[in-house]
């Protein structure tokens, strides 16, 4: 799949869910529960890996992208760039995984 391009979307998991479940409020209680849905969804999906490259890609995305809440992809986006990754496009060095895939595969 041509990751530069954006209809990706059109094979997600979540084409038929509500877009609501993807963006919860807050960090405990019902939004725990809203995260673990959307999560669980998102490991099903067939494109979670240009979702999260995506997600990556806008440093100010909000909500579940690619199987992954804000701080999680914080936590990508800190250490592919301690790896040497550039941003532009999570382009990675000539040696190792990219940050995306690898991330997805940890989560």
């Amino acid at each position: 799949m041509d990751m530069e391009r954006t209809d990706w979307r059109d094979e997600a998991a979540c084409l038929h869910v509500d877009p609501d479940l993807f963006f919860p409020f807050g960090t405990a209680g019902p939004a725990l529960r809203q995260v673990d849905e959307a999560k669980r969804i998102c490991r099903t999906c067939p494109v979670r890996t240009p979702c999260l490259t995506w997600a990556l890609d806008q440093a100010n995305s909000s909500g579940i992208w690619g199987g992954t809440t804000e701080d999680e992809r914080r936590a990508i986006r800190r250490t592919a760039i301690s790896h040497g990754h550039r941003r532009a496009g999570w382009a990675r060095p000539s040696s190792g995984p990219h940050p995306a895939s690898q991330s997805v595969e940890q989560l």
